[in-house]
């Protein structure tokens, strides 16, 4: 049996005996959640977390230095990132609109005399821009600042491709450094449906049906606006920009998303995600390698959807209309504020709150949505990887034209 159909039958598995133990027993749940599922998923996502950095680091190292011309690492760049902001706007607006279409807000009792939450500061675009370049970057690694070790890592191999032969050495061990990693990927895989077993039903388990009705609506709204999102924004984009077939890119890339729902993370997902854009929708390492870990980082698609959603919502439970002109700044804060947030723990809820503050829209309400937020973030985690890996692949599409990208050959004499 395929590693994919694993870890799907792994998802579904967990996702029954979670609802099934909560349902029936909710006290067994709680012992097997404390001795199995909860140390399934902690072990799985402890190994995957344990490649992140050093694969983040070798893989733009190599990416870097196999585009070689620091032009076209400019012109990816802009690609990239045009690519990201352009569909996270694109994203907010398929939620807005789904959201003041089917008004999940507008149905149902909710109690907002006892919803609080306490808004954590995000840093700024200008702050997060600054700091992105590290003063240390032995503390960069070690606290797994991803934009840090990015610009570090781009750093490092400029100067590989500059060096030359004088570099061949320090080549060679990245590139090496880099096949463990793919190697080790490979080996924690093959825990992966055990783990997202484990994953699913602690995070099924734990909310059970009563959540899953009291917010159904809306949990429906952003469900229905990441499939929309997924299916026509990323599927025309694979059709029109990268002339592919965006059946054959779901199925392939599928492995990865499953591991992403289960995770929720995409920083632990990128190794899955990175190895799976390389080997089966044959996007060139030196593009995956560059565009997917900057992705992980900056793109958040999914979690743009469910701005969109959860404000206009928060809005309706409190009887607030939102006129035009705050739209429209709930998008540009969203977009703006997805970069000036790259990186921070729970950046969801933290944008969400940036965005409800722009319009004056009361940040307590997101109590009311905070219950089911982690099976939402699942859903969303799936879609932001994908974005990544159909941007990566749209990316060497368009660049076939400026030639092949392969890493420079090792002078044999000079190692």
């Amino acid at each position: 049996m395929k590693l994919a159909t694993k870890i799907i039958i792994g998802l579904i598995l967990g996702a029954i005996v979670g609802l099934i133990l909560n349902i029936t027993a909710p006290d067994l749940f709680k012992q097997l959640d404390t001795f199995l599922f909860t140390p399934l998923g902690k072990i799985f996502l402890n190994l995957i977390n344990m490649l992140v950095v050093p694969i983040v680091f070798f893989s733009i190292t190599l990416g870097v230095a196999g585009l070689g011309d620091p032009k076209k690492l400019g012109r990816i760049g802009v690609k990239t990132v045009t690519f990201f902001l352009g569909t996270t706007a694109l994203a907010i607006v398929i939620g807005l609109v789904l959201a003041l279409t089917i008004q999940p807000g507008n149905f149902g009792e909710f109690d907002t005399s006892s919803a609080e939450y306490e808004a954590k500061e995000a840093p700024s675009v200008a702050e997060t821009l600054l700091n992105m370049i590290p003063t240390n970057p032995v503390k960069a690694f070690a606290d797994g600042n991803m934009l840090q070790i990015i610009v570090f890592s781009i750093f490092v191999g400029l100067g590989i491709t500059f060096l030359g032969k004088k570099a061949s050495a320090l080549l060679r061990f990245v590139e090496q450094g880099n096949d463990l990693m793919m190697y080790l990927v490979n080996l924690v895989m093959k825990f992966a449906p055990y783990g997202t077993f484990g994953l699913i039903a602690a995070a099924v388990g734990s909310q059970g049906l009563d959540a899953l009705k009291a917010m159904g609506l809306y949990m429906g709204v952003v469900i229905l606006a990441l499939v929309i999102h997924a299916v026509v924004t990323y599927g025309s984009a694979i059709f029109f920009l990268a002339k592919q077939s965006p059946v054959a890119f779901f199925k392939n890339f599928s492995p990865a998303m499953a591991v992403a729902f289960s995770t929720s993370s995409s920083n632990a997902t990128l190794p899955v995600s990175m190895e799976t854009a390389q080997k089966r929708l044959k996007v060139p390492e030196p593009i995956s390698s560059f565009v997917q870990p900057l992705g992980a980082t900056i793109n958040m698609d999914g979690t743009a959807i469910m701005q969109g959603v959860a404000t206009i919502f928060i809005a309706q439970v409190y009887g607030i209309d939102l006129t035009i002109t705050q739209m429209i700044t709930v998008v540009l804060t969203a977009v703006l504020a997805s970069i000036g947030t790259a990186g921070v723990p729970g950046v969801g809820l933290i944008l969400l709150a940036m965005v409800l503050n722009s319009v004056g829209l009361p940040v307590a309400g997101i109590a009311l949505i905070i219950g089911i937020d982690r099976l939402l973030d699942m859903a969303r985690t799936a879609v932001n990887i994908t974005g990544d890996a159909a941007c990566a692949v749209i990316v060497a599409e368009t660049e076939k034209k400026h030639g092949e990208y392969k890493i420079p050959e090792i002078d044999e004499k000079m190692v």
